[in-house]
This record gives structure tokens, C-alpha cells and sequence, in this order.
């Protein structure tokens, strides 16, 4: 069944000018001031809605639970505390001197053909050794010293007494490297002097100096 053009139109007119339905009328008739006290209880974008506050406010007792531990017990998590901090400190110790012994390794081969785990090595592993500790390669200067500035910071957060600490520890793992090995190539000195650089600017940084 065909619906034509003039039937359209006249729906179209009754739709968009109901001016004489009696819903019309009663809009016309309503009171305003009932209906905008209806809208301030509805709305809830009227602002005293926005702005109303519970009387009861939750409290983090969890923040003041400290408070209620006896004098012995706040000193074992003390304790613990500076265990933890030790700890890590040690870890770094490990990891630093462990890092710089494979320094010292990828040297030797690169520059004797010589590894320290299993002897003579091949031409091209000789060749890649030379690449690892060249200026942009892994065992380089560069990439070394960062990744053990990056551990410290890691372990020390945005904290500078403990950077310090793990500064130390860091050369302290240098040292055992050294003494591991019967000395270190100059390779792993110039390492540990870009990694201490690294040090000095962030203290730099914070307008502090390493000895402060």
C-alpha cells in the first residue's frame, strides 16, 4: 500500500504544532513555581546537591595503627627497616661485582682470544667480544656504567642519602671484582669513574654534593 505525499505532510503538521491538544492546555495552565520546586528536588546538578556533605567521614585508622605498638615493637620494624636497606645494598654489592667481572671477561677475549671459562675462543667470537665493549656496544663504557647507576636508583628511589648508600655499595663491588680477579682493565676504571659521574650530576641535580 502506497502512502502518499499529501498524508505525510499532514502528519508532519500535527506532529510539530500541537497547539490545540490538551496537553498544550495544561502546560499553558501549570504553576511555575510547582514546577521549579519540583526541578530542585529532581535535578541533581542544583548545586547544594553537588556540594553536600556526609556528616560521618571515613578515617585511615590504618595511618595511626604505629601509635598503638609498644616501644619494642616499633624498634623491631626499625630493625627490619634497616635490615631490608642492607640487604639491598648487599644485592647491589653482588650484582655490581658480578657485572663488572663479565666487563673484565669480554675484554680479555676481545683483546687475547682468551675467555676466562673456557679457553681459547674462535675469530668471530674474538670479533663480537670487540663489539660488545666498543663505545656503543653492551660491555661498554657507556651502557655499563648506566645500567649500574639505573640499578641503584632502582633500589633507592628518589632518595638521596640512600643514592649514597648504594653509591658506596656499588664501588664496594668494583673493589671486590678487582681483588676477585687480580685487577681490573683500565675498561672497568672507566666505567667506574662514568658511573660515579652519574652519581655526581644527580646530586648536582638536587643542589647537593656528594660529600654533603
Amino acid at each position: 500500500m502506497s502512502i502518499g505525499i499529501d498524508t505525510i505532510t499532514a502528519s508532519a503538521v500535527n506532529i510539530y504544532n500541537p497547539v490545540n491538544t490538551k496537553e498544550s492546555a495544561n502546560k499553558k495552565t501549570a504553576d511555575p513555581v510547582k514546577t521549579d520546586a519540583k526541578k530542585d528536588v529532581n535535578d541533581k546538578s542544583v548545586e547544594g546537591a553537588v556540594f553536600e556533605k556526609s556528616s560521618e567521614q571515613p578515617v585511615n585508622k590504618a595511618t595511626y595503627s604505629i601509635n598503638k605498638k609498644s616501644p619494642e615493637e616499633r624498634a623491631a620494624i626499625v630493625q627490619q627497616m634497616k635490615q631490608a636497606q642492607e640487604d639491598q645494598q648487599q644485592a647491589l654489592v653482588r650484582m655490581v661485582e658480578k657485572m663488572l667481572s663479565g666487563q673484565a671477561g669480554k675484554y680479555k677475549q676481545a683483546n687475547s682470544g682468551i675467555s676466562m671459562i673456557s679457553g681459547t675462543v674462535t675469530e668471530e667470537a674474538r670479533r663480537k667480544a670487540a663489539e660488545d665493549i666498543s663505545e656503543d656496544g653492551y660491555w661498554g663504557v657507556k651502557q655499563t656504567s648506566q645500567r649500574l647507576f639505573d640499578f641503584a636508583s632502582a633500589l633507592a628511589g628518589d632518595d638521596v642519602e640512600k643514592m649514597k648508600k648504594m653509591q658506596a655499595a656499588m664501588n664496594k663491588g668494583i673493589g671486590q671484582a678487582a681483588n676477585k680477579l687480580g685487577g681490573l682493565p683500565s675498561l672497568c676504571q672507566q666505567t667506574q669513574d662514568a658511573a660515579n659521574k652519574l652519581f655526581e650530576d644527580y646530586y648536582e641535580s638536587k643542589n647537593i654534593k656528594a660529600d654533603e
